[in-house]
C-alpha cells in the first residue's frame, strides 16, 4: 500500500475533494487517482463519490504525523531514536524484532508505529483486531543484561507506564493481571513481549502495545470479549500522534531503569490500579482451573491467589488466563 500516503493526507479531513483537485496536488492523472481510491477500499476506508463534486471519505481520519512524533520522542527520551512508521504491515512486533535482530546495541531507540496491521496479535495468539487508522499500534526495544531474569513483571510495569500515559488524556484505567488495560471494565488495550537474543545473557525485548482510540462498529464485530475505546470514555478521541508520544515518552522512561530496580519499584503503582483486587477470581490454563481471592502480585509480578484455606499461592504467567467469579461459574 505504499504510495498511498499523499491521497490519504489530502482526504483525511472528511471534506469532498474533486479528482482533478486531488490529481493535481499528488501529481498523477484523474484516472490513477481512481485506482488508488479503489485501493483505499481495500484497507477497509469507506469512499463516497458526490455527484458532480468529488470524493470523500465517509469519516474523517486522524492520522498519525510522522514529524511530529519524530521531534516529539526525540525530546522526550534524550536518546537517538530510530522511528518506523508503516501504513499497513503485518504487525509492529514483527518489524521491531527485525530490527532487533540486526540492529547494533549502540544505546538508541526503535520504535515501530503502523496506521493498520494485518496480522496483530494479542498474547495466546489471539487476533488484535487493528482497523486502519482508528487506533493505536506501536512496539519499541529495550535491551538488557541478565537475560529472563532481569525482565521478570516487565509487562506488569509497562501497563503502569501506559497507565501514566492514558492519563495525561483524562482516562483513569484499571490494570488486569498480566497484561491487560481496562476502563470502565472492559478492554482498552494489551501489552505483548517478546525476547530475542541469549535467555540468560544479553538480550532485547519487543513491547508491543496496543490501544483502542476509535474502534469502528464493522471491525468491531470481530472482537469475542467485552470492549471499549478512548472515544467513548473521553467523549472524542484524542490525538493519536500525541498518545502515540507520551505512551512511547512512559515506555522509553520505565527501560531506562528496570534493570536496576525490576518490577518492586513499580508493585505499589500496579497494585492501586489492580483490577479484581481482593475479588473471587478464577485463574484458567491448559491443565484446568482454580479460584480463590486475587491478593495483589509479589516483587517479581507473580499474582498472589489465597485460598479459602488461608493459603497463598503464586501464579506465574505464561498460557494462563484471570477472570473473575468462581472456576466454576
Amino acid at each position: 500500500m505504499k504510495g498511498l500516503e499523499p491521497l490519504l493526507a489530502l482526504l483525511a479531513d472528511g471534506a469532498v475533494h474533486s479528482g482533478q483537485a486531488l490529481g493535481d496536488a499528488i501529481g498523477v492523472s484523474r484516472a490513477a487517482v481512481w485506482k488508488q481510491l479503489q485501493k483505499l477500499e481495500s484497507l477497509g476506508l469507506q469512499v463516497n463519490a458526490v455527484k458532480g463534486s468529488g470524493y470523500q471519505l465517509a469519516a474523517p481520519l486522524n492520522l498519525l504525523d510522522r514529524e511530529r512524533l519524530q521531534a516529539g520522542v526525540a525530546a522526550a527520551v534524550g536518546v537517538p531514536v530510530a522511528l518506523e512508521l508503516a501504513t499497513v504491515t503485518a504487525s509492529t512486533n514483527q518489524l521491531a524484532m527485525a530490527w532487533a535482530e540486526r540492529a547494533a546495541h549502540d544505546g538508541s531507540l526503535y520504535v515501530a508505529l503502523a496506521e493498520q496491521q494485518t496480522a496483530g496479535r494479542g498474547r495466546r495468539g489471539r487476533d488484535w483486531v487493528s482497523p486502519f487508522g482508528a487506533n493505536l499500534y506501536l512496539s519499541l526495544v529495550a535491551s538488557f543484561s541478565g537475560g529472563a531474569a532481569a525482565i521478570e513483571g516487565l509487562s506488569l510495569a509497562v501497563g503502569v507506564a501506559v497507565r501514566r500515559a492514558l492519563l495525561r488524556f483524562g482516562c483513569d484505567s484499571e490494570l488486569k493481571w498480566p497484561n491487560d488495560i481496562l476502563c470502565g471494565g472492559d478492554k482498552l488495550g494489551g501489552i505483548l513481549l517478546e525476547m530475542t537474543g541469549d535467555p540468560v545473557g544479553d538480550c532485547r525485548v519487543v513491547i508491543g502495545v496496543g490501544l483502542n482510540v476509535s474502534m469502528p462498529a464493522a471491525a468491531a464485530a470481530s472482537i469475542d470479549q467485552p470492549w471499549t475505546d478512548l472515544a467513548s470514555q473521553l467523549g472524542g478521541a484524542p490525538d493519536r500522534t500525541e498518545l502515540g508520544i507520551a505512551v512511547i515518552d512512559e515506555i522509553a522512561q520505565l527501560a531506562g531503569s528496570y534493570q536496576a530496580t525490576g518490577f518492586k519499584a513499580w508493585r505499589a503503582d500496579w497494585q492501586a490500579a489492580s483490577a479484581y483486587r481482593g475479588e473471587r477470581v478464577a485463574i484458567i490454563g491448559p491443565a484446568g482451573s482454580r479460584s480463590g481471592l486475587m491478593a495483589g502480585v509479589d516483587d517479581s509480578g507473580a499474582l498472589l491467589l489465597a485460598g479459602d484455606d488461608g493459603s497463598v499461592e503464586r501464579v506465574i504467567g505464561g498460557e494462563l488466563s484471570l477472570r473473575r467469579g468462581a472456576a466454576d461459574e
